[in-house]
C-alpha cells in the first residue's frame, strides 16, 4: 500500500512539472520594462498633443531617463488616439523618471502654455510589458513607407502558455512565410492586471491592404490549420476568448517617431 502511494505521489508530480513545462507563467525578469501609453486628445486638439510632444515631451521624457521607441496614430482615428511606447531600465526607474519629469520646470511650463485654451488629454490609459522569451529582439529603426499593426490577444483561462507555445513553435515563422514582419512580442507584467491572459505584439507590413492580404493567406495556409487544431485539442477549445479575444489597430508612425 505504501509502495503503491508512493508510486502515485511520484507520477502526479511528474505529471504537473511536465505540464506546467509545456505551458509556464509568464516570470518576472530583468532587463528593460516597456510601457504602452494610449492617450485620447481632447476635440480638435490632436495636432497641438502632437506639438507638444514633438516640441517638448520627447525630449524631456529622454532628459529623464525615458526612451523614446515609438509613436502612433491609428489608420482609423475618429477618437482622436495618440499611441506609444516607452522603455525603462525598471519599473523602479520608470517611476523616478516619470516623478522628476513631473517636477521639470520645462515641462510645467510646456504643460501650461499649451492648455490655455483647454486641457489636450481627456483619457490616459498605461500598460506595462516586458518582451517574451520568444520575441525578436526589438530594434528601433527607421524603415519608413510601412504600417505598423498592434494586435491584442486575450485567452481562455489558463491557456497563455498555450498561446505562447503555438507562437513559438509555429505562428511567427508562418507570418514570415506570408510576408508579415514580426517586430516584438509582449506580455503584461506580472502581478498587474492582465498578466495572466494577455499577449500584445506588434506587426508590420507594406500598407494595411497587405497586412490584410498577408492575413488572408496566412489563415488559409494548411500548416496554420494543423497547428491550430492540434493547439486547441490539447487545451479543449479556443485559445482565445470569443468576444474581444483579438483586437488588432493599424497605425501609422508621427513625423517625430524614433521607430518608422
Amino acid at each position: 500500500m505504501k509502495l503503491a502511494l508512493l508510486l502515485t505521489a511520484t507520477l502526479g508530480f511528474f505529471a504537473a512539472t511536465t505540464f506546467a513545462a509545456e505551458a509556464p507563467a509568464p516570470a518576472k525578469k530583468a532587463g528593460p520594462v516597456y510601457e504602452l501609453r494610449i492617450y485620447t486628445a481632447a476635440p480638435g486638439k490632436l495636432d497641438a498633443l502632437h506639438a507638444r510632444f514633438r516640441d517638448h515631451t520627447c525630449q524631456l521624457f529622454e532628459k529623464h531617463g525615458m526612451k523614446n521607441v515609438g509613436y502612433w496614430t491609428p489608420l482609423d482615428n475618429p477618437d482622436s488616439k495618440l499611441i506609444y511606447l516607452l522603455e525603462y531600465p525598471s519599473r523602479e526607474a520608470r517611476d523616478a523618471s516619470w516623478k522628476a519629469f513631473a517636477a521639470d520646470p520645462a515641462w510645467r511650463a510646456a504643460h501650461a502654455a499649451s492648455e490655455q485654451d483647454g486641457k489636450l488629454v481627456t483619457k490616459v490609459e498605461a500598460t506595462f510589458l516586458q518582451t517574451t522569451p520568444y520575441s525578436p529582439p526589438l530594434r528601433i529603426e527607421a524603415v519608413g513607407d510601412r504600417v505598423f499593426e498592434l494586435r491584442h490577444y486575450t485567452t481562455t483561462e489558463g491557456n497563455l502558455g498555450a498561446l505562447d507555445a503555438r507562437f513559438k513553435d509555429h505562428t511567427i515563422d508562418l507570418f514570415t512565410r506570408h510576408g508579415i514582419d514580426n517586430l516584438v512580442y509582449f506580455h503584461i507584467l506580472p502581478g498587474d492586471k492582465g498578466a495572466e491572459n494577455t499577449l500584445i505584439y506588434l506587426l508590420a507590413h507594406k500598407s494595411e491592404e497587405a497586412g490584410k492580404k498577408s492575413f488572408a493567406a496566412f489563415r488559409e495556409d494548411p500548416d496554420w490549420i494543423a497547428a491550430r487544431k492540434a493547439s486547441e485539442e490539447r487545451a479543449g477549445g479556443s485559445l482565445t476568448v470569443a468576444d474581444g479575444g483579438v483586437q488588432s489597430t493599424y497605425m501609422q508612425p508621427t513625423d517625430y517617431s524614433p521607430w518608422k
